[in-house]
């Protein structure tokens, strides 16, 4: 038994105390909002926590400052993915030599079976909810979890030696990750994001590298070979023999991995391609859920789900909401909710699968993006852009550099929406998909995605 001292009392700090308190540990759940109510927070960790009344003395909460008396009585410092490693509350930690981890490593400690591990600057949502689903057609004992939904915490202790598990990781969790070792990794792309956070480019490719780390030659890693970061990451892991290597692509025929062309998916071995299905036969929009389709083909392939299985549940399954969700079509005017579209290249995507002219409703959080190449792929199809958030200004000069002229601004997220609806007309498609993070105006995409759906369907 231990003393763990966890830090932040969102959803990762509750499924991290019930965790630890279940596998009989101490928990100090801590968190530095002093505004907060400690009684509320042990309420929330054990409400619907079977056999919680049991291990509540074991459970304290903590607000406000760190203190000397905390620190001493902690064995293990363990932070939820939101919690930076370089905060500096946990200099005093690390002073007083006590180990600090993260919860998909702790996590990882705990759980059994097979384990996929899917990341990427954008599709890592639709490519684990499809892989999710792929996995339990043929796995009876399967959890899709991580930044998709609930954390690695809430079933890692669980598992048993027949699980079949997906998690969405973000380079916020590699941050503190050592042991973690999944059978199948994956890559998606990677492009800036987060510099906000990770300081540099070159630390937040590291973070998404180091989801292979520990990898053996029993071990597969999917990388996107379309982007020139990962090809050059696959070819240092096959001359390091340091794990299977599989690529897909959305452009290139491959002598090896799984690729489409002229929108037929193939699975290609020694040159000699196998035809799997037609785009048509998806439920999917664009060229970018070509690439999460094969990747979620790769990896499911790589954890033994037989190809049969694979293909059906592929021709099945719907976009997952906010990711180029169609939500209602009003007077000819198709709605769509691309709320994920937190940065330029989600962005970029959500606007080539657009067909026909597109109003568009961007800006929000400044996460220190770069706009120009999300301009440039407005190629005509963008008749309107209307501007909200923080970042209103930055993205109106990159407009006005680039020749766009069309764009306009709006004080709330309402008025931005009524513009938009103005500005549509029959065949037209109203799109938001912001290329920017919601904080600010919003609790979180979620909801900002969720307000535009009611705002549609009250027309």
């Amino acid at each position: 038994m231990a003393t763990y001292l966890v830090v932040g009392s969102g959803i990762s700090g509750v499924y991290l105390s019930r965790m630890l308190l279940s596998t009989g540990n101490e928990v100090l759940l801590y968190d530095g909002n002093e505004k907060l109510i400690p009684e509320n927070i042990k309420e929330k960790v054990m409400k619907d926590f079977e056999g919680g009344a049991s291990y509540e003395a074991a459970l304290k909460v903590y607000v406000g400052a760190l203190t000397q008396e905390i620190l001493d009585a902690t064995d293990i410092c363990v932070i939820s993915p939101g919690v930076p490693v370089k905060a500096p509350f946990l200099d005093a930690v690390r002073e007083k030599n006590i180990p600090v981890t993260g919860e998909v490593e702790l996590s990882y400690s705990f759980a059994k079976g097979k384990l996929a591990a899917i990341t990427g600057t954008n599709g890592k949502t639709t490519t684990t909810a499809l892989t999710g689903e792929i996995l339990s057609a043929f796995y009876p004992e399967t959890y899709t979890l991580g930044n998709i939904g609930l954390p690695y915490a809430s079933a890692a202790a669980k598992m048993t030696e027949n699980a079949a598990t997906v998690i969405e990781i973000s380079s916020f969790m590699m941050e503190t990750a050592k042991e973690f070792h999944p059978n199948v990794s994956a890559i998606l792309n990677i492009t800036p994001d987060h510099l906000d956070r990770h300081g540099s480019m070159e630390c937040y490719i590291a973070m998404k590298e180091r989801i292979a780390m520990n990898q053996t030659m029993d071990d597969t890693c999917v990388l996107n070979y379309e982007d020139p970061i990962l090809r050059e990451f696959g070819v240092k892991l096959k001359l390091e023999k340091k794990c299977k290597v599989v690529f897909f692509s959305s452009k290139t025929e491959l002598e090896n991995g799984y690729f489409v062309k002229d929108e037929v998916f193939y699975k290609a071995k020694n040159g000699e391609a196998e035809r799997l299905m037609h785009a048509d036969d998806m439920n999917l929009l664009g060229v970018h859920n070509y690439e999460n389709v094969c990747a979620a083909i790769a990896v499911t392939s790589a954890m033994g789900v037989p190809m049969d299985v694979i293909i059906k549940v592929v021709k099945s399954f719907k976009a997952v909401e906010h990711r180029i969700e169609f939500v209602r079509e009003i007077g000819g005017v198709k709605y769509y909710n691309d709320s994920k579209g937190t940065n330029p290249d989600a962005a970029i995507q959500a606007v080539k699968a657009m067909k026909g002219p597109t109003v568009l409703i961007g800006g929000g959080y400044d996460k220190h993006s770069e706009y120009d190449e999300w301009i440039k792929a407005f190629g005509g199809k963008v008749k309107k852009l209307v501007l909200i958030g923080q970042t209103k200004e930055k993205i109106a000069e990159t407009c006005e550099k680039l020749g766009f002229k069309d764009y306009e601004f709006a004080e709330s997220f309402k008025e931005a929406f009524d513009k938009c609806v103005a500005a549509a007309g029959p065949g037209d498609n109203v799109l938001l998909s912001p290329a920017c993070a919601s904080w600010g105006m919003f609790d979180n995409y979620e909801q900002r995605g969720r307000i535009f759906k009611e705002m549609v369907n009250e027309l």
